[in-house]
């Protein structure tokens, strides 16, 4: 989330090194709906389509080697480090950002809810779901040039989204959206501070997330966990997130606390997620648990509790699975639901909170994207007209990574970076200081701390002023 830069290795260019091994698509999965890339099929019920596949599959990536790139940056902060772009995938950082909206019907439920401990629940389950789309996710996306934006408006999810990249160095980048019925605003600014180990690259979050309850003028804020990539010298590249996550009410004092949970020595713990919610006496009101790459459940303490202490007994816990009309009484709202495997322990009585989405079936080709997440750079006819002229769909290297062309893809990749250095030393030789358009920083209402926000006025679509970065 952050490895490109102004300042280029010089240890490797892309263009002059040819990409050979492609991996096949299944002809009949390229294109389901049966139109060519930047076009999107109308449905009879007048619900647009979005697609269902990339244009072109991804490149082989088993003839690089990261190691050759990061085995002199041990320890250090890789935000000023070049890296090939075959290790990218062709989204840019600030359409990730965007994946955090994947699971908006647990907002919605959120919305929907009258008793608050129900809300607390549901946001609980939405921050986990924010970081579910990295699972298997082992690309790097596009680090964002200093004022390049990304909009979406989905209707049939009824929210509307905006994020600019407002710093360079640090990386910063923020993001507000809203509900279209004006239920809901969710926003922030994340800059992830990433360190290589050796072994391992880490990224710690930083920026604070706020989201925003309308109807029931209650406010949420939360950071989230730290994701960790590993065997990035040798062997299988594998993730996994964790550290504490703190979400709080601020109308209420209720807060959830949500433990990620490292792997552990011999991988007991991988993707596990517990936690519990408590109200502003510190009375534990219910207890949470599952995994960020399946599902999230919860349940009463005392039944939490007596559960864990039967295990520790050496009790037989059955591996009970909850009812087919359990699940289908919890999320009668999300049509989308997946019949998914799990292999959390479930304990009998819990309620199911969230599941994730099943991904396409041919996602190991497509980066193991979701569905949601190939729908991101779709730029369909007639869009170029409206889109601000610093969207992300519009930058070239990532265009021409997502249609297959690699090495344009890495020529453009240069060329923007040296464009951005060389407007940079124009500006400073002028002694002008960079303006971002859309945010201005300022203080977060609700935690007093320093935060990026919205100045408004992005839907009117005046971007006359808009800087020319690609």
């Amino acid at each position: 989330t952050g490895f490109d830069s102004d300042n280029s290795s010089g240890d490797f260019s892309e263009a002059n090194h040819k990409v050979g091994e492609m991996i096949d698509l299944d002809p009949h999965q390229s294109n389901r709906t049966g139109k060519q890339n930047g076009q999107a099929e109308i449905q009879e019920n007048g619900i647009k389509r979005h697609r269902t596949s990339l244009p072109a599959p991804m490149f082989s990536r088993s003839d690089f080697s990261v190691w050759s790139i990061l085995k002199k940056c041990i320890g250090l902060e890789l935000s000023k480090i070049t890296m090939p772009i075959v290790f990218n995938e062709p989204l840019s950082f600030l359409q990730r950002i965007t994946e955090y909206m994947e699971h908006i019907y647990l907002i919605n439920k959120a919305c929907s809810h009258a008793d608050p401990l129900e809300r607390m629940q549901a946001v609980a389950a939405f921050a986990v779901s924010a970081v579910a789309s990295q699972w298997e996710r082992t690309g790097k996306p596009f680090n964002p040039l200093l004022g390049e934006t990304y909009e979406l408006t989905r209707e049939d999810l009824g929210f509307r989204f905006i994020s600019e990249q407002v710093s360079h160095h640090p990386p910063i980048s923020a993001f507000y959206s809203e509900g279209l019925n004006k239920d809901f605003i969710f926003h922030g600014s994340i800059y992830p501070k990433l360190k290589f180990w050796g072994k391992s690259i880490e990224a710690e979050p930083r920026g604070t997330i706020t989201l925003e309850l309308l109807k029931h003028n209650e406010a949420y804020t939360w950071t989230n966990p730290t994701c960790c990539v590993h065997n990035v010298i040798i062997g299988k590249l594998w993730l996994e997130q964790y550290g504490t996550v703190e979400i709080v009410n601020h109308s209420t004092g209720d807060k959830c606390v949500l433990n990620f949970k490292p792997c552990g020595l011999f991988g007991k713990e991988l993707h596990r997620v517990e936690g519990y919610i408590q109200d502003k006496n510190r009375k534990k009101l219910c207890v949470i648990y599952g995994k960020w790459t399946e599902c999230l459940w919860c349940t009463d303490p005392t039944t939490y509790e007596t559960y864990k202490k039967n295990e520790k007994r050496g009790g037989e816990q059955k591996k009970m699975k909850p009812s087919d009309d359990v699940i289908k009484s919890e999320n009668d709202e999300a049509d989308d639901m997946p019949e998914v495997q799990d292999t959390v322990q479930f304990i009998p009585g819990s309620k199911l909170l969230w599941r994730i989405n099943c991904r396409p079936p041919n996602s190991s080709q497509m980066y193991n994207f979701t569905s949601f997440a190939v729908s991101l750079n779709e730029l369909e006819t007639g869009m170029e007209a409206i889109l601000a002229p610093t969207d992300c769909r519009l930058r070239p290297d990532i265009r021409n990574m997502e249609n297959g062309n690699m090495d344009v893809a890495s020529k453009e990749k240069e060329r923007l970076e040296e464009k951005q250095r060389a407007a940079r030393k124009e500006r400073a030789k002028d002694e002008v200081e960079w303006h971002t358009r859309w945010f201005h920083q300022g203080t977060n209402p609700y935690t007093g701390t320093s935060d990026w926000l919205y100045s408004g006025g992005y839907f009117d679509r005046n971007f006359s002023d808009c800087p020319d970065i690609y």
